[in-house]
C-alpha cells in the first residue's frame, strides 16, 4: 500500500511487470515492463532514501529503484543472482539484501544513484554459501546492524557499513520466517516453531527461548502490544493478558 494505490509486484516465467491500482476502484495508474521476465517472490520495500522516495525491488537478475508515484526507473544493479524470495531492507542509509538462488549473496547498496550503478554504487558485497545467506526469510536492519538468518539455521550480525560478519550463531534446525525487531530485541521462529529472542547489538546475546511445540512457517505480525503468530494447527496471541 502506498498512498492512494496498491502497489503489485509481477515477477513471472512470461511479461513480468510491476503496476499500480487506485484504493477505491482498481484503476489502473501505472504499469511497467520488468526485465529478464524471471520469477521473484518479493514485495517491493518503499522507503524515503537519499532525498527521494524510492520504491526497491529485487528480482529477475536484478536490484531496482523506482519512484512509487510514476513507475519511473531510478537505478539499477545487476544481478547479484537469478531469483529471490527475501525482500530488501533500508538501514544506515542504505539498501540492504540477502539472496539464494541459484548463488548465495548479502549485499548494501548506496541509493543516490541513477541508471546503471552496478559498478559505482554496491558499497560491499559477499559472495558465500547456503548457511552464509537467505533464500526466504527477508533480513532486517537496525540501528549499525544488519542481521540475516539463513534458512539452514545460522543468525548472522554485520556491520551495516563495512559489511564485516561480527558473529554467527546456529538458531534451529530451518527458518521460513523473517526475523521482526520489538523494543531493541530481535524475534525469531522456526520451523519448529520455536521462537529466539536476542538483543540487538554487536555482540550476541539470546535472552529467551519460547516453543509452541508445532510447526511455523510464517512470520511473526506485532500489534498493540501483542505477537501473533500463525503454526500450522494454530493462532497464538502472546501479551500482556
Amino acid at each position: 500500500l502506498y498512498k492512494d494505490m496498491v502497489i503489485v509486484n509481477g515477477d513471472q516465467d512470461a511479461d513480468g511487470f510491476i503496476t499500480a491500482l487506485d484504493r477505491k476502484d482498481g484503476s489502473e495508474r501505472w504499469r511497467i515492463d520488468r526485465p529478464n521476465h524471471t520469477r521473484s517472490y518479493c514485495a517491493p520495500l518503499i522507503v524515503q532514501a537519499a532525498g527521494r522516495m524510492q520504491m526497491v525491488l529485487t528480482g529477475s537478475f536484478c536490484t531496482t529503484s523506482y519512484d512509487p508515484d510514476s513507475g519511473k526507473l531510478i537505478w539499477i544493479v545487476d544481478g547479484p543472482t537469478e531469483q529471490f524470495v527475501a525482500s530488501p531492507v533500508y538501514g544506515e542509509g542504505l539498501i540492504f539484501l540477502t539472496a539464494g538462488f541459484p548463488t548465495f549473496h548479502n549485499m548494501a547498496i548506496r541509493p543516490d544513484g541513477a541508471g546503471n550503478v552496478t559498478k559505482t554504487h554496491v558499497v560491499w558485497h559477499e559472495k558465500t554459501s547456503a548457511r552464509k545467506a537467505s533464500y526466504v526469510p527477508s533480513p532486517l536492519a537496525y540501528d549499525k546492524w544488519f542481521y540475516m538468518i539463513s534458512d539452514l539455521g545460522p543468525l548472522s550480525c554485520f556491520e551495516a557499513k563495512s559489511g564485516t560478519r561480527l558473529w554467527m550463531e546456529e538458531l534451529g534446525r530451518h527458518h521460513s520466517a523473517s526475523p521482526v525487531l520489538i523494543d531493541g530485541h530481535v524475534y525469531m521462529t522456526d520451523d519448529d516453531g520455536i521462537t529466539y529472542v536476542i538483543k540487538g547489538g554487536a555482540s550476541f546475546d539470546l535472552v529467551a527461548r519460547n516453543e509452541l511445540n508445532e510447526k511455523c512457517y510464517s512470520s511473526p505480525a506485532v500489534s498493540q502490544g501483542r505477537i501473533l503468530l500463525r503454526t500450522t494447527g494454530h493462532l497464538w496471541s502472546i501479551g500482556p493478558k
